[in-house]
Parts: C-alpha cells; structure tokens; sequence
C-alpha cells in the first residue's frame, strides 16, 4: 500500500507543476504571480520532478514551437511522424538537451518571458541531482516494496516528467475527439481528464492556447483550473482575462 500511495503521489504531484508551472506558466503566461510566488512554485517544481526535472525555459521554447508547428514536420513532437512512443521521446529528448545547452537555433518569437533561475536549472539538469534522486525513490522502494514486480515502477519514477510529456503529445495528437477544427491532429483524449489533470485537452488547448480553463464544453472538466482559481482569489496568482 505504501508503495501504490508514494506512486500515485508522485505522479500527480509531479504532473500538476508541470501543468501549473511549465505549460501554463513558463509556457502561456496564463497567470502571473511576483517573483517570489515563483521563486516558491520553481523551486517546488523542481522537488515534485526530481530526477526527471525539466528546466522551464528549455519546456517554454520547445512547447510554443510545438504550437507554432503542430503536427508538421518542425513539430520537435509530433506523433504523427515516429512509429512508436520511444521514437518520439528520444527525438523530443534530443531537442530538449539542445534547447537547455543553447545548441540550436530557434527564431527570437519564442524566447523570453519564461522564469529562469540559473544555479537550480544547471543543478537540476545536471547529473549528480538525477543520481541523489534515483538513490533516494531506490531507498524508499528497498524499505518499503513487497513485491519483486513493484522495483518495476522504478523508472516511472526515473523519468516522471518526459512520461507526462510523452502521454500528453502521443494520446492527445491521436486518440479521442475533436470539438474544433485547428488544421493539426489535436484531439481530446478524455471528457473528464483526471488522469493527466486537463492535459489530455489538446483540441482544445490547441484552439484557445492561453485559456487556463482547457475544458471548453459542459461535460469536459479540467481539474487544475479549480485550483487556479483558488490561488487567483487568495492573491497568490493572477489569471488572465479571457
């Protein structure tokens, strides 16, 4: 029980800032917040991601060149193009690195405006922080697995963030229905999408990119965007007017 609880609880934990702080955040600037309301949610993205921390400036760029090009060949993750998941992932992976390392190019449109903070983003990149990470998700499973086939969970843990990444742009390009048509693949893979908590909302999305709330009809439900909301009345965030 322990093991399916520390699962769980990593997966969503670690799938909501992702949501709330790289896409939605970094990515969109759906909301804002003052510098240290984002100093607290950067540095709490980091300890929910851990071993698999995806550095927010490289995730802006690489998501609104997604945008700009979806589902075309300059798309850096578009499923349309690989035969299977891993391709992809390996492909987006290969862009990702460049992107953190300056190594390519890419038109000035889709820089700046995303938050930066240069010794945790090199610090949790690099990889004595992915290694310390793996150690500790290994100790925890060593004390507390029951059974052999739960050490199988293990490199979910490893790659938490690029699995996220991978479900949302495989499943959400592929698999489900369309409410809008947005001259790409998007799709929404779930009416109510507690499983990736409204990621899987990318017609949607793809159609009104800087809309926090990605359901869009009445039987859609985003469960982040409730959230938001409460943060925007506490004053901690500030949405966006539609």
């Amino acid at each position: 029980m322990a093991i399916l609880i520390f699962f769980l609880a990593h997966w969503f934990i670690c799938l909501f800032f992702q949501t709330f702080f790289h896409h939605r955040y970094a990515s969109h600037k759906m909301f804002t917040m003052n510098k240290f309301w984002e100093r607290f949610f950067h540095l709490t993205t980091y300890l929910a991601q851990g071993s698999s921390y995806l550095t927010p400036s490289a995730y802006a760029i690489m998501h609104r060149m997604h945008h700009a090009f979806s589902d075309t060949e300059k798309d850096p993750h578009s499923p349309n193009f690989f035969k299977d998941v891993v391709g992809m992932m390996i492909h987006t992976k290969e862009i990702f690195h460049g992107l953190v390392n300056k190594t390519i190019q890419v038109s000035p449109k889709f820089l700046g405006n995303y938050p930066t903070w240069d010794w945790l983003d090199r610090f949790g990149y690099g990889w004595p922080s992915r290694i310390f990470w793996m150690v500790g998700y290994t100790v925890f499973y060593a004390f507390f697995a029951t059974e052999w086939w739960m050490y199988l969970l293990l490199p979910v843990h490893f790659m938490m963030g690029p699995v996220h990444g991978a479900i949302v742009n495989w499943c959400g390009h592929k698999y489900g229905y369309q409410n809008y048509n947005n001259d790409d693949h998007s799709k929404n893979s779930l009416p109510f999408d507690f499983l990736m908590l409204g990621e899987l909302f990318q017609n949607n999305h793809h159609k009104h990119p800087n809309s926090p709330n990605f359901a869009q009809r009445w039987w859609e439900f985003d469960p982040v965007y409730p959230i938001m909301r409460l943060l925007h009345w506490a004053g901690v965030i500030q949405l966006r007017r539609a």
